[in-house]
């Protein structure tokens, strides 16, 4: 490698950036030095508030420490509750300063300590300007307002302490009262402005972007004599060392441009090179240690969340604030069911061991021996078969063995070292919501969207993630526990997701199953625009509903495009870190989750309607964010087609009645050994078959979530679908009433006039406006007669060429 290369090479490793050799305080101590000033700060904002309290009511007994010696005289005592260190300080910050003004210093030393404590990021800059400008304006203020009265020399030098006295003072020499009146009005105007949040968000900003802005490059002329003698010494030997600090695949240098180290053949085993590598040569000529090796994190620009400091972790979008008092549920609304919960008896697992190894006995299949697993409503016994005993063989024993135990839910299983029989339990325990809600296995676990379902024959809690799924089907005969399974699901997400975060579309043609949940209107579901309930009954806005939700899709899809992301988790990290405009069409986008209870019953009344939407969003949807969670009490190959089962994936079934319909669901057997009441197998990918207890929520139970989200503030209208148009034209929202025309209804008018063009995407980019409400913006103008009818994917024709016309159009709708 020649000296220019090496430079060459130098000059980009020195412009890395560098990493301290030795950090002066650990994270450890550095908490525990934040929690002392932490301390200090409130300590010192309580004294200074209670000095300052103090003060008003005792000023004139304590004015005798002030003129004369008697502060250091110990037999003299101040009536200020701080005490004369307390005296000094109030009459510091009242007296001589800002008066009653002085009552906004404390503030600033607050968040002083919040900031040591870390409980919340406070930008301390903001605080003390608006502290002191407080202090000014409130100053001004009162020693203007009590210069008109008797008491304008109240606490020594006035309301307004000395700086106020004398700038108003000097404001009333120069502008009179009324001019000084009108300054000191306005200056408290412009400090209210000042403490509101907008303006906050405003300051923070540009802060942070005055704090992060790069810095300019530094010539290097001062280590070129230095670097030329490096470059040097390490050209004479032939032997280079390039240090590479990289940050991303573009820092990693081309094969051609290192230079090989001592080149070996590639048949030389590991110990040869071991032995002939030559020695790195560092620019300091001396031999590293472990201490000396500094460790390098490759990070990438793609990353959607580099590592961030607390201030721009601070900076990220947070869609909660739309709802920031917002509380999830506590689980004390669940009930725990401890009393019917009951422990297997030895008595009962010796009994069925006996039945088990005289009921093998009989077929000349011997056990050597047996483990019992212990679930909520079934037992598992795990058999250790002896040596030359075919599994199969007792896999059809399994009619026998069950007669043979008396026992319901008998089920012969294959396991990695045995053969598992379930047997249930004599008295089956009751598995609460809130113990697998409250479990730690739940709460630590890293998903999307949690599903906890229940316990498993193994005893262990069970859950799932919808996100990963990404759909699921439930079957199962009348009875069994569907309709307890949809209120688990839907229970789950509600303890764990924030309104901002998922939306529920609920489908519910039986009308009861899911009405308790239409208090969730403003929280948590969405619909069609200008439907009057979130809660889908009617067949006809079903088929509306699920074509809205492919239109959703598909608009999602095109952000996603936009955004050169494939998933919407991706989408959403990359839309919190604001590296996507929002003027640009972009928005955080929530999880939608599809709930329909009987799907027997809208095939049944809509036919194929229904299943060409349901197969396009199971087919597509997974990645914007829309899941589908549908429940049958038919599973029947006529209720689940090939079509559904190829986009279903995970299923869970009940109980059934039939082998033929356990193997229409699961594809194979099994369902019809279920026992019932919430007994279920799942079936997911990447998993094998697995038999749960589903967990318990009962009416009142949901009685009381519902009640306790929707007591809570709420959005303004539930999560508007995009509007869908029938193929005749005809809208599936109803007609539109020109009375209650949207405020921007003229403005999109004389927009889509001056563009010749009906279209909702013009209005939304030229009025920043969501797709929903510049859809319905649209509808308004073809029922004034400004735009022509829906015409699919082209946009609509425009009905008013000038804007003579269509003032005359305007008018005559004022007069309506």
């Amino acid at each position: 490698m020649s000296k220019k290369e090496i430079k060459k090479s130098k000059s980009q490793t020195k412009n890395k950036p560098k990493k301290t050799e030795k950090s002066l305080i650990s994270d450890h101590n550095s908490r525990v030095v934040g929690v002392i000033l932490g301390i200090f700060f409130a300590i010192l904002t309580i004294f200074t508030v209670a000095a300052l309290v103090s003060y008003i009511f005792t000023w004139t007994k304590d004015q005798s420490l002030v003129s004369n010696s008697q502060i250091l005289d110990n037999s003299v005592s101040a009536s200020n509750s701080g005490g004369k260190l307390g005296f000094l300080w109030a009459d510091f910050l009242i007296s001589k300063l800002f008066g009653f003004g002085a009552f906004t210093i404390p503030f600033f030393i607050g968040a002083i300590s919040i900031n040591c404590f870390r409980i919340k990021k406070v930008n301390l800059l903001r605080v003390f300007l608006l502290s002191i400008f407080g202090a000014i304006v409130l100053s001004l203020l009162f020693a203007f307002i009590f210069s008109f009265t008797k008491y304008s020399s109240i606490l020594g030098n006035g309301a307004g302490g000395s700086y106020g006295y004398f700038v108003n003072e000097c404001l009333c020499g120069m502008l009179g009262s009324l001019g000084a009146g009108c300054v000191i009005v306005l200056a408290l105007f412009i400090w209210i402005t000042l403490l509101t949040k907008k303006v906050a968000l405003w300051f923070d900003n540009l802060v942070f972007g005055l704090a992060n802005r790069p810095e300019k490059v530094k010539k290097e002329e001062t280590d070129n004599v230095e670097e030329d003698e490096i470059i040097d010494n390490i050209a004479d030997k032939e032997i280079v060392d390039e240090l590479k600090y990289c940050e991303n695949d573009e820092d990693i240098p081309l094969e051609d441009e290192i230079e090989p180290l001592n080149r070996q053949n590639a048949d030389t085993d590991d110990d040869e090179q071991d032995d002939t590598a030559p020695e790195a040569i560092t620019p300091d000529h001396k031999d590293n240690s472990s201490k000396d090796v500094e460790l390098v994190i490759e990070t990438s620009e793609n990353d959607f969340f580099p590592n961030l400091s607390e201030d721009e972790k601070a900076h990220l979008f947070d869609p909660r604030l739309d709802l920031p008092n917002y509380k999830q549920p506590p689980l004390s609304l669940l009930e725990d069911y401890k009393d019917k919960w009951y422990e297997v008896s030895r008595d009962e697992l010796e009994k069925n061991k006996e039945r088990i190894v005289n009921a093998l006995a009989n077929y000349k299949i011997r056990v050597e021996a047996i483990v019992a697993k212990m679930g909520p409503t079934v037992t598992l016994y795990k058999i250790h078969l002896a040596d030359g005993v075919r599994i199969a063989q007792v896999k059809r024993l399994e009619e026998d063995i069950a007669l043979s135990l008396g026992a319901k839910g008998v089920r012969v299983i294959t396991l990695l070292d045995s053969v598992g029989i379930e047997v249930a339990n004599e008295r089956p325990s009751v598995v609460a919501l809130k113990s697998v809600l409250n479990s730690q296995k739940f709460k630590e676990a890293q998903m999307e969207l949690p599903l906890a379902m229940g316990i498993t024959v193994t005893n262990e809690p069970f859950f799932l993630d919808l996100e990963k799924m990404p759909h699921l089907l439930i079957a199962g005969a009348t009875g069994m526990g569907k309709s307890v399974g949809l209120n688990a699901i839907i229970a789950s997400l509600l303890y764990t997701k924030h309104p901002s975060e998922m939306k529920f579309v609920m489908v519910d043609p039986k009308k009861v199953e899911l009405s308790l949940y239409s208090k969730l209107e403003k929280h948590f579901l969405a619909k069609l625009p200008d439907e009057d309930d979130a809660i889908i009954t009617d067949t006809k806005k079903v088929v509306h509903t699920l074509k809205s939700l492919c239109i959703e899709m598909d608009s999602r899809y095109d952000l996603l495009k936009l955004a050169d992301v494939r998933k919407i988790k991706e989408y959403n990290e990359k839309f919190l870190s604001r590296r996507l405009n929002p003027a640009k069409g972009h928005t955080f986008l929530p999880y939608i989750v599809v709930i329909i209870d009987e799907f027997a019953d809208l095939l049944m009344t809509a036919g194929r309607e229904v299943e060409e939407p349901i197969a396009r969003l199971a087919q597509k949807a997974r990645a914007v964010g829309i899941h589908l969670v549908i429940a049958t009490q038919r599973p029947t190959t006529d209720i689940i087609t090939g079509t559904i089962k190829a986009n279903f994936n995970s299923r869970i079934a009940f109980k059934v009645m039939a082998m033929v319909d356990s193997k229409t669901i699961l594809d194979q057997t099994g369902a019809n050994r279920l026992i019932g009441r919430g007994d279920m197998l799942v079936s997911y990918p990447g998993a094998d078959l697995t038999r749960v207890q589903c967990a318990l929520i009962d009416t009142p139970e949901i009685i009381n979530i519902t009640k306790y989200v929707s007591e809570q503030h709420g959005y303004d209208h539930a999560f508007y679908l995009p509007e869908y148009v029938d193929e005749d034209g005809s809208d599936g929202v109803g007609e539109v009433d020109l009375h209650k025309r949207d405020k921007l209804f003229e403005e999109a008018a004389k927009i889509v006039v001056q563009y010749q063009q009906g279209s909702t995407s013009l209005i939304q980019r030229k009025l920043n406006l969501g797709y929903n409400r510049a859809g319905r913006i649209i509808d308004q103008l073809e029922a004034a007669g400004i735009v022509g009818p829906f015409g699919g994917s082209k946009a609509r024709s425009v009905l008013v060429t000038d804007f003579d016309s269509l003032d005359r159009i305007l008018e005559s709708l004022d007069h309506i």
